[in-house]
């Protein structure tokens, strides 16, 4: 007889799927920057140089996420011309209610509401935690869905901020921002190193160590992270897709508006920003057809749909 997987299931299974995961980032880049160095200089050396990178980059991620936690959302929100709505605005009064219910439901507190002017459908959530959260609604998706998907597809967002998912995303966004950053001054300093101590055994030494950590993060950069970080984001959407259909009690409604959603999931205001890819509830840039399922930031939109028509409510 077939096990029947409640929604329970499906969000235990994502979210330990997610922290391990999101512990693979720093072990893989520990682990590359060790065995690239370790080509080049002995064991002892090796250690040395890999806690000497390591421990600086951890201290500038921590800082660098600070100033994203301050400004983060306020950016995102303003990348997507977004503009904030009233409740005592006549035209999305009945947005505000549905918001409202469902952020009840959720045990959550009421987020901000944003509305971008576009026709497509999709929708994000943004902020630093629960209490300053925002909600953000295409023109689109209010007008073409109905009642009852509208709520899966506010439930959906509302998980997101109840499962933490934007600080997560953050932290990803940030890490990678740093090492990226790091990859560009090592680079430059193996350029000009080559330059100036060519004729020097020891700093020619120092140049090819130099050279292996500029290696380690590139690698890390071009290869590693972009898959960690799309398996964590396909992760927390299906998490996010079983915590809202629990809040709406009604898996089917959400299934049916992202049917909807695949169809038009384009805006244009995001087109070009790749990193809002990942927190918006489809893909909102121009597809690629030649971008294969492994790097794209949301799981197959059919697979999403399969789980929630089989998901049991108790």
């Amino acid at each position: 007889m077939k096990n029947i997987q409640t929604v329970y299931d499906h969000i235990r299974s994502n979210n330990i799927k997610t922290w391990i995961l999101v512990a693979l980032f720093p072990l893989f880049f520990i682990a590359l920057i060790f065995l690239f160095v370790w080509i080049v200089s002995p064991l002892e050396s090796a250690i040395n140089t890999t806690i000497s990178v390591a421990i600086p980059t951890i201290i500038i991620c921590a800082i660098w996420m600070l100033i994203s936690w301050a400004f983060g959302d306020s950016m995102m929100l303003g990348a997507a011309g977004a503009h904030e709505i009233q409740p005592d605005n006549k035209e999305y009064r009945e947005i505000f209610r549905t918001v409202e219910n469902v952020a009840l439901a959720a045990g959550l507190p009421m987020p901000r509401v944003y509305i971008i002017n576009d026709s497509s459908l999709n929708a994000f959530a943004t902020g630093r935690n629960p209490r300053d959260a925002s909600v953000a609604l295409t023109s689109g998706i209010i007008k073409k869905l109905d009642r009852q998907e509208l709520s899966g597809v506010i439930a959906h967002e509302m998980a997101h901020i109840g499962n933490r998912d934007i600080r997560l995303d953050m932290l990803l966004i940030t890490g990678v921002g740093v090492t990226v950053f790091i990859a560009d001054i090592l680079y430059r300093s193996v350029v000009y190193g080559n330059h100036s101590t060519s004729d020097n055994d020891n700093h020619g030494n120092s140049g090819a160590v130099l050279m292996m950590v500029w290696l380690a993060f590139a690698v890390f950069n071009s290869f590693v992270t972009p898959l960690l970080r799309m398996a964590v984001s396909r992760n927390r959407e299906y998490a996010a897709d079983s915590t809202g259909a629990f809040i709406t009690r009604n898996p089917n409604a959400l299934a049916s508006a992202l049917k909807k959603i695949s169809t038009d999931s384009r805006v244009e205001s995001m087109d070009n920003i790749k990193s809002m890819a990942a927190v918006c509830i489809a893909n909102p840039s121009r597809t690629n057809q030649f971008v294969s399922e492994l790097m794209a930031t949301h799981p197959p939109v059919e697979k999403r749909i399969q789980r929630l028509e089989s998901m049991t409510i108790k």
